[in-house]
């Protein structure tokens, strides 16, 4: 037991003396700053930072583009009241190369039945014409009554019964009126001024053509409308 009492006093001395290298170096001071500045919460840097308010653009302002597109030349204008004021405008002072059946706005979309329609009575029309002339059915569509105005003809018919180098047919309506258009031999279709035929006859989309060959470079034109399936 005497033995024990130094021993104590002497580990007494050494706490005390630690204790006090401690309050020194203030190391319980710096943990406490630590763990409080780790409990705090910490603000966005995208918070904190102070956004400066824009105001108005001036009235003489130009529109912002952005460098790669600020050389190209202003952008058209898409809206509707735009858009068809410039079609009328084109309608009204059009010449009659320019005729109102190729704007958008005088188009005819044909239904499915009268489109029925009108071929069913060209076919029957077909086979009452003269079986030494050969003939062919061509419903119209868009592209042969406005816009394009390309008419092409079924290729084995071309092949088989017109010439084969391109020129001048010749197209006859039922009332014995004539006109030209130039036949593309090797595109199997008709150019030139069958813009003219379809725009002076009111070609519209579902109308049914009868193709008869009369001569080798005469065709008479025979005219089913598909407004018919309407009467």
């Amino acid at each position: 037991m005497a033995g024990a009492i130094p021993y104590e006093e002497q580990r007494r001395r050494q706490v005390e003396e630690n204790k006090r290298k401690l309050d020194q170096l203030k190391l319980h001071h710096l943990s406490a700053a630590l763990r409080d500045a780790a409990a705090a919460p910490k603000p966005s840097p995208v918070k904190s930072a102070k956004r400066k308010p824009r105001g108005p653009a001036p009235a003489d302002a130009p529109t912002r583009r952005s460098g790669r597109v600020a050389s190209l030349p202003d952008q058209p204008k898409y809206r509707f009241e735009d858009v068809y004021a410039d079609i009328d405008k084109m309608r009204r002072g059009g010449s009659r190369a320019h005729s109102t059946r190729s704007d958008l706005i005088d188009r005819v979309y044909a239904t499915d039945e009268a489109r029925a329609h009108a071929t069913d009575l060209a076919e029957q029309l077909q086979g009452k014409l003269d079986p030494g002339h050969h003939s062919f059915v061509k419903p119209m569509t868009q592209s042969h009554v406005t816009g394009g105005f390309w008419l092409g003809l079924p290729k084995e018919f071309c092949n088989k019964h017109l010439p084969k180098h391109d020129g001048w047919i010749t197209l006859v309506d039922d009332k014995g009126t004539k006109s030209d258009s130039y036949y593309l031999a090797r595109k199997w279709g008709l150019s030139a001024q069958w813009k003219a035929f379809a725009v002076n006859h009111e070609l519209v989309d579902g109308d049914c053509l009868v193709f008869e060959l009369i001569h080798q470079t005469m065709f008479k034109v025979h005219i089913i409308r598909q407004s018919s399936y309407y009467e």
